[in-house]
């Protein structure tokens, strides 16, 4: 059905008549009443009684002029939605994040993006893997994943953020026997706690670093308790030297040798992205600049 025939009929009941509705509209007063006819057509119906001087409403006219309105309000409520959200006034985002970069720098993201846009609803999905990122970001999803693993497919892009230095973070009484930078080959004989989920398995962090490790003192599912542990003496970890730095008490931080870093990336699938997604990109790129 035709919007603008709908429109011109609410318009006829409003302004009494074709003269005064077309005059109103700026248009011809017959072309009002061939759009009038038009939209009888389309209804199978005769909506208004023509045998007197003026337009009276039949009973089908009636009935239709309450369904009428309706829809003219839907219309206008859903252009105010879809205005609401291009201009960054509402709208959601629906994202992938492995779960090594939830706590840095997902929240730096997400918090510089709410205080530019407080409308937009971010739900943050925890797909296991990277390859689980891949895979709900190319399945539509979620619009935006971040990874820090390179993601080799056609129907994705991929925008590189920054680099990350994976360090290695100890109870004192374990840094205290070790040199810094600590070598690699060291890893092997210290004791690790490491996240560990029923949907991913261990999480993985580098290939260098998957391979030097050897005694593992516990697997976690839960990131605090793994920090927890870290602090009171359960063995070491390796974490973003910031999240290091600003969130464990009474530990020993440090660099490992050679050093070991991580590309932090967002993937999405090709052609335009959401309002809220562009604006996410547009964040993300101010802060990695």
């Amino acid at each position: 059905m035709d919007l603008r025939l709908v429109a011109y009929f609410v318009a006829v009941i409003d302004h009494g008549g074709i003269t005064k509705a077309a005059k109103e509209l700026y248009i011809a007063q017959p072309s009002l009443s061939q759009a009038i006819r038009s939209l009888e057509r389309q209804l199978g119906a005769q909506l208004f009684d023509r045998s007197g001087r003026g337009l009276t409403l039949t009973a089908d006219g009636q009935a239709f002029a309450g369904p009428a309105r309706q829809i003219l309000a839907d219309v206008e409520s859903a252009k105010r939605r879809v205005h609401a959200v291009r201009d960054l006034l509402t709208g959601r985002l629906e994202m992938a994040v492995l779960s090594t970069l939830s706590a840095d720098p997902l929240p730096r993201l997400i918090s510089k993006l709410r205080r530019l846009h407080p409308g937009i609803l971010v739900t943050v999905r925890d797909p296991g893997s990277s390859s689980g990122v891949e895979s709900q970001v190319r399945q539509g999803h979620a619009e935006l994943g971040l990874t820090d693993f390179p993601v080799k497919s056609d129907m994705l892009r991929t925008r590189e953020l920054w680099d990350q230095e994976i360090t290695l973070v100890l109870p004192p009484d374990l840094a205290a026997t070790l040199p810094d930078p600590v070598p690699l080959a060291a890893i092997a004989e210290i004791p690790l706690v490491l996240e560990y989920s029923d949907a991913g398995g261990r999480a993985a962090i580098d290939d260098a670093l998957g391979q030097a490790i050897d005694l593992v003192a516990v697997e976690c599912a839960h990131r605090q308790a793994i920090w927890e542990l870290v602090m009171h003496g359960a063995g070491a970890t390796f974490l973003p030297r910031p999240i290091a730095e600003a969130e464990l008490r009474n530990v020993v931080v440090r660099s490992t040798s050679p050093q070991v870093r991580r590309t932090v990336r967002l993937v999405h699938r090709s052609g335009p992205l959401s309002p809220a997604a562009a604006a996410f990109l547009k964040v993300a790129a101010a802060m990695s600049a």
